[in-house]
C-alpha cells in the first residue's frame, strides 16, 4: 500500500478544504492510502506526524499564499524538516504541492516554487498537475484547472468568502484529480 501524507497549514479553513479534496482523491486510488497532517496555528506537528512523514511514499505539501509566499507556519515546519534532511529521510519520496489565495494570481507560483525548492533540498521527486488549463472563451470558473497550475494545484478563495463558500467546486475538483495523479504515481513506483 502506497502511503500518501498531505502536510498542510490552513489559516482560515480554505486551504484545509483544498487539502481534504487532495486527500480524498489520493485515498480513492486502489493500492493507496492518504492521511491529512495539519500544521497547527503555532507552526508545529506531533512526533507521530513526523514519523508518518518518514514512513510515507509521497508527501503533498499545502499552504495558503500570504503576501506572495507560504504561511509562516508552513515555513516553520519546512525549517524543522532540516532534521530529516540531514539523514536524507525523505530522499526519493514523491513530492507535490498546492496553494490557495484570495486573488486569482496572488503570486501563488512563489509558494509552489518554495515547495519545489524544499522538495529538491530533500532529494525528492516532484510531480506536477498533469492538467491542461481551462483557457478557452467557453471556459467557466468551475472548470478543472481554471486557475492554470502546472507545477502544483491552485485555488482561489475571495477574502470575504467563508470556507463554506470557497474554494469553488472547480478548484476542489482540480485538487481531487491532483491527489489521484500523485497517488497513481506513488502506487506505480512502489510496485
Amino acid at each position: 500500500m502506497a502511503k500518501i501524507s498531505v502536510l498542510f497549514h490552513s489559516g482560515y479553513g480554505h486551504t484545509k478544504k483544498q487539502a481534504e479534496s487532495v486527500a480524498s482523491g489520493a485515498g480513492s486510488v486502489s493500492g493507496a492510502s492518504a492521511a491529512l497532517i495539519a500544521i497547527s496555528a503555532d507552526g508545529t506537528i506531533t512526533d507521530d506526524d513526523w514519523a508518518a512523514l518518514a514512513a510515507s511514499d509521497a508527501i503533498i505539501f499545502g499552504a495558503p499564499t500570504y503576501m506572495g509566499g507560504a504561511s509562516w507556519q508552513f515555513k516553520k515546519i519546512a525549517d524543522a524538516s532540516s532534521k530529516p534532511w540531514f539523514g536524507q529521510v525523505w530522499k526519493d519520496k514523491i513530492a507535490a504541492g498546492f496553494t490557495n489565495s484570495a486573488t486569482m494570481n496572488g503570486d501563488k507560483f512563489s509558494t509552489i516554487q518554495y515547495m519545489i525548492t524544499l522538495a529538491m533540498q530533500h532529494s525528492m521527486v516532484w510531480i506536477g498537475t498533469g492538467m491542461m488549463p481551462s483557457n478557452t472563451k467557453a471556459a467557466t470558473r468551475n472548470d478543472v484547472n481554471y486557475v492554470g497550475g502546472f507545477s502544483g494545484a491552485l485555488a482561489q478563495s475571495p477574502s470575504d468568502a467563508s470556507p463554506d463558500e470557497a474554494p469553488l467546486p472547480g478548484d476542489l475538483e482540480t485538487a481531487r484529480l491532483f491527489g489521484i495523479r500523485v497517488a497513481e504515481y506513488a502506487v506505480k513506483t512502489r510496485g
